[in-house]
């Protein structure tokens, strides 16, 4: 018998030391990497929208550029995977990265919104590389009775920690050094930070380039010929996967209808000053960050299905939170609750890798990503002009009934697929 199922959550939980000497040290660099980018992107995304918006866009404009970003980046995905699977994921992690940066020096030198398409293009591009490689290592590198801890290490104690930090370095950036006061910052003041982001990202490619190794993952399960091929397999032969391809949709809808107005909503409507809107994205990562291992030992205890009708429901109440606050402590409470998003995400990430073979893992990560985008895409459209001619909290509103409503009923019809490999 497996020792994790004799384990009591508690231990589970306190068991962070071996639990990491025990894994591989690839799956260990990508957490060093990803807390490092984490830290940079966290710096910028209490203002991004609003610096968007500072160049001139309006709401309908936010939504076409970010959906031309998730676009681009959907359409490579499945096969991007098949390179992986190939050929390892170093060269690609290392490419994707390279893309990150360069999206943040075009943010850094934008003149007026139209270039902040091309970085917005480039930034979907690469971190829709740079996570596909991640996550084929994750899923390769970790037992299915580690996985969601592992994922939780990984954004919570690793990006989560340092995710905290960064809201915080750019209020000071912003009030301290720039001597910006709470309501009366413009794009040239959060240009800054974007210098301070790509430093970070620069710092995460040297980790993958000198330490990551170029391990290609294989079973004994022989690969198809090409991606396509293995995609239409998968759809055609395996109906837990096309349902998860309708669930992980439209909880990636939060990338086209509520992050990237969170906090625009937040100051334009609620009239949240420089200090709160870094604070919400704090008090976010520290929520994550406290609760993420112990949610994802409570999933490879009890199973991942139960957990996320949990967290899903607290990720609601932020929208609901940030639509009827009065005051900027509610504004900030909202954004501690918008932390269960990303504690969803990597337990339903944990799902999603123990439904196919780990021989098609980049593959079936990459197809995964473009529904996504696409559904996303046109999203991400739709929401810029509902903000704009329909009203603000409808966008949140309706994200909430398509969770509700779609995802959580058709997630009841999944197998749990905590104990398929653990025997």
């Amino acid at each position: 018998m497996n020792d994790k199922k004799e384990m009591s959550l508690w231990e589970m939980i306190l068991d962070i030391p071996n639990f990491w000497k025990n894994q591989a040290s690839d799956w260990k660099i990508t957490v060093l990497r990803t807390s490092l980018e984490r830290l940079g992107y966290q710096i910028i995304l209490p203002y991004l929208s609003i610096y968007i918006i500072a160049l001139g866009a309006t709401k309908t404009q936010l939504g076409t550029i970010t959906s031309l970003g998730m676009l681009m980046s959907g359409l490579l995905a499945p096969f991007a995977g098949g390179f992986i699977d190939r050929n390892g994921p170093k060269k690609i992690y290392s490419f994707g990265i390279m893309m990150l940066f360069l999206s943040y020096m075009i943010y850094a030198f934008a003149a007026d919104w139209h270039f902040c398409i091309i970085a917005m293009v480039m930034y979907y591009f690469g971190q829709g590389l740079a996570n596909q490689s991640c996550a084929t290592i994750c899923g390769n590198c970790l037992k299915s009775c580690d996985r969601a801890r592992g994922m939780m290490i990984c954004e919570s104690l690793g990006a989560g920690i340092l995710g905290m930090i960064g809201p915080m370095i750019a209020a000071f950036v912003l009030t301290r050094i720039l001597g910006v006061s709470e309501h009366d910052a413009g794009a040239s003041d959060y240009r800054w930070l974007f210098f301070i982001a790509g430093a970070f990202t620069l710092m995460s490619l040297m980790v993958v380039i000198f330490k990551l190794t170029n391990t290609r993952f294989v079973s004994s399960k022989p690969m198809g010929s090409n991606a396509l091929a293995i995609c239409r397999d998968i759809i055609r032969n395996n109906p837990n996967a096309r349902k998860w391809l309708v669930i992980a949709s439209i909880h990636n809808l939060s990338v086209a209808m509520v992050i990237p107005y969170f906090q625009v909503f937040a100051k334009e409507v609620k009239g949240g000053g420089v200090t709160v809107l870094a604070t919400m994205v704090t008090l976010s990562a520290v929520m994550s960050t406290v609760l993420g291992f112990p949610a994802g030992a409570m999933a490879d205890k009890v199973g991942r299905k139960k957990v996320l009708y949990v967290t899903s429901a607290l990720y609601w109440c932020s929208m609901i939170i940030l639509m009827t606050a009065r005051s900027d402590f509610m504004l900030i409470l909202a954004g501690g609750l918008l932390g269960f998003y990303y504690i969803t995400s990597p337990i339903a990430g944990a799902v999603q890798r123990e439904l196919v073979d780990n021989s098609v893992m980049g593959v079936w990560i990459g197809l995964t990503k473009f529904t996504n985008a696409i559904t996303s895409a046109i999203m991400a459209s739709i929401a810029g002009l509902i903000y704009d001619r329909v009203g603000p909290m409808w966008v949140f509103v309706i994200y909430i009934c398509l969770d509700a409503f779609v995802r959580v009923p058709l997630l009841r019809t999944m197998p749990e697929t905590l104990d398929k490999k653990n025997a």
